[in-house]
C-alpha cells in the first residue's frame, strides 16, 4: 500500500453542518495537497465515449505522474465490465465500480475526479466534487448554461481545489506558440478571430419512447434535467441534439475553437453584442428528432469593437484556408492573417501567398521547459496532476474561470438564435441588457434534488 500524506486544511461550516445537494453527505471542506511523491487517486465519471479517453490518459500517466484510477462510475452499468477491463489493460489494476457518483465523492481517498458526463450534469457534478474537497477535471463546455458555469468558478475558489476544464489545446506547444505569436504583434493588431467547426452529421431519426434498460438507473442520467420518458434516440451521445441535455455542435466542438478565438484575441471580458442564426438543413424533421441546428453563424462583437466569429457547418461543405481547415481556426491582423489547424500554424503577410511564420516540426515539445513530458499527448491531464500536487491555480493551462469564459461563447449564441434577435449583455453582471426574455435563458428550472444551488 502506497504511503499518502495528506495536509488538510479545513474551512469552518458553521454548527449545522452541511450536505451536498441535500442528498445527505456531509464531507468536511477541505484541499488535499498532494506531496511530490505521493499517490493521487483518481475516479472516472462516465466511461462509455469521452470518459474512455479519460481512462486512457490517466493510465498512460500511471508512472510518469504516479496516479491511480480506484474507481470508475457511470449511471449506465452496461459499461462498467469493458471499463474495467479497459484499466485493467492500461494499468494493471482493478478498480472499483459505483452508478451514484455521490458515493464516489464520500471516497475520502479520492483526491480528484475527472468527469465524461453529458452537458447537462457538468456544473452539478463539478461543483458537488468541489464540495467533498475532491480536484475537478471538467469537460467543455463548463456548464450547460451560464449562470450554473459562474457557480463552478465560486465552488472552486470557495473550497480551494484545482479545477481545470478540458481545452487541450491549451497544453499543446505550437498552439501556444501561436497565440504568443498573435500577442507579440506577429500580424499586427488582431481585430478579428473565426472559430471553423465543419462536422457533417447524418439523421440518427426517431424511436417511440419506451422502457429503459436494467442496466440504466434513468432518473439519475436525467439529473438536473425536467423529467420525459426514456427515449433511446435521447440519451447515449444524442443528448447532444436536445435542448435540455445538449448545446448542439456549436456547443460540443464549438467550445475548443471558440477558446482558441477567444485567447487568440486576447479577450479577458465577455463580448457586448452577440447574434446567432441557423437551422436544420438537410434533414426532414419529420424523420429525425434533433432539437439544435446543424447549420449556425455566430457572430460576437467586443466593447472595442474586435469581432469573433464562428461557423458550425453539419452538412456538405468545403473546407477553408491553405490548411485546409474544418475543425480550426483563422486570425486576422493589420498587417496579415493566420491559419491554425490543430496543432499546424501558418502567418501570411498582407497580400503575400507563401507564410513567413508557422509552426515548428517537432511534435510534443513541452510549452514549460520546467514541465515533465507526458507521454501519448496527455499533456493537459498531466498539468492537471501538477497543479494538484502544485495547489496553485496558476499552475493550471486551463482553469475554470478561463473554461467559463469561452464556454459563455456558445452558450450566449444559442440564446440568440433561440430567441431569434440580436443581444446585448452587460458581461460585468452577466445578464442581457433590460431583456427578461433573455435572462431566463441563462439558467434553468431544476428538478428535485438535482438543483444547483444559488450559494454553493
Amino acid at each position: 500500500m502506497t504511503n499518502r500524506r495528506n495536509f488538510i486544511k479545513t474551512t469552518a461550516l458553521g454548527a449545522a453542518g452541511f450536505t451536498i445537494g441535500g442528498m445527505g453527505l456531509s464531507p468536511k471542506s477541505y484541499a488535499s495537497v498532494i506531496g511530490a511523491n505521493d499517490r493521487i487517486n483518481m475516479a472516472v465519471v462516465g466511461v462509455r465515449s469521452r470518459g474512455r479517453d479519460h481512462i486512457n490518459n490517466w493510465s498512460l500517466l500511471k508512472d510518469n505522474r504516479n496516479v491511480r484510477i480506484k474507481t470508475i462510475c457511470d449511471v449506465d452499468e452496461q459499461f462498467f465490465a469493458p471499463a474495467v477491463k479497459l484499466v485493467q489493460d492500461k494499468s494493471g489494476e482493478t478498480p472499483s465500480t459505483a452508478w451514484d457518483m455521490r458515493k464516489v465523492f464520500d471516497d475520502k481517498d479520492i483526491d480528484a475526479v475527472s468527469f465524461g458526463v453529458p452537458n447537462h450534469w457538468h456544473a452539478l457534478s463539478a461543483i458537488w466534487a468541489c464540495q467533498a474537497g475532491k480536484h475537478v477535471y471538467a469537460e467543455k463546455p463548463t456548464s450547460h448554461n451560464l449562470w450554473e458555469g459562474r457557480k463552478m468558478v465560486e465552488a472552486a475558489a470557495k473550497y480551494n481545489v484545482r479545477v481545470q476544464t478540458g481545452c487541450q489545446n491549451r497544453s499543446i506547444a505550437n498552439v501556444i506558440d501561436a497565440i504568443n505569436f498573435l500577442h507579440s504583434g506577429g500580424i499586427g493588431d488582431v481585430f478579428m478571430a473565426k472559430g471553423l467547426c465543419y462536422k457533417p452529421r447524418d439523421s440518427f431519426g426517431i424511436a417511440p419512447d419506451g422502457t429503459p434498460p436494467e442496466s440504466l438507473h434513468y432518473d439519475m442520467w436525467l439529473g438536473p434535467a425536467p423529467y420525459r420518458p426514456y427515449n433511446e434516440k435521447r440519451v447515449h451521445y444524442n443528448w447532444h441534439w436536445f435542448w435540455a441535455t445538449g448545446n448542439g455542435d456549436t456547443g460540443n466542438q464549438g467550445p475548443h475553437q471558440f477558446d482558441i478565438a477567444r485567447w487568440g484575441l486576447n479577450k479577458n471580458e465577455h463580448p457586448v453584442t452577440i447574434y446567432s442564426m441557423g437551422g436544420l438543413y438537410g434533414i426532414n424533421p419529420a424523420e429525425c428528432a434533433q432539437e439544435t441546428p446543424n447549420t449556425q453563424t455566430s457572430m460576437f462583437k467586443y466593447k472595442d469593437g474586435k469581432i469573433l466569429e464562428f461557423e458550425t457547418r453539419g452538412r456538405y461543405t468545403n473546407d477553408e484556408s491553405s490548411l485546409g481547415i474544418r475543425i480550426g481556426n483563422i486570425f486576422y491582423g493589420t498587417e496579415g492573417y493566420l491559419e491554425l489547424d490543430g496543432d499546424t500554424w501558418k502567418a501570411f503577410r498582407k497580400r503575400e501567398k507563401e507564410p513567413f511564420a508557422g509552426s515548428q516540426t517537432s511534435e510534443g515539445r513541452p510549452a514549460d521547459p520546467t514541465f515533465l513530458a507526458a507521454p501519448g499527448g496527455s499533456d493537459h491531464f498531466a498539468n492537471f496532476l501538477d497543479a494538484i500536487r502544485s495547489g496553485k491555480d496558476e499552475t493550471l493551462h486551463c482553469h475554470i474561470s478561463e473554461g467559463h469564459m469561452s464556454s459563455s461563447l456558445p452558450l450566449l449564441a444559442n440564446i440568440s438564435y433561440l430567441l431569434g434577435r440580436q443581444l446585448t449583455f452587460d458581461g460585468a453582471k452577466e445578464k442581457f441588457v433590460n431583456d427578461r426574455e433573455a435572462d431566463a435563458l441563462l439558467t434553468r428550472e431544476y428538478r428535485k434534488p438535482y438543483i444547483v444551488p444559488e450559494k454553493v
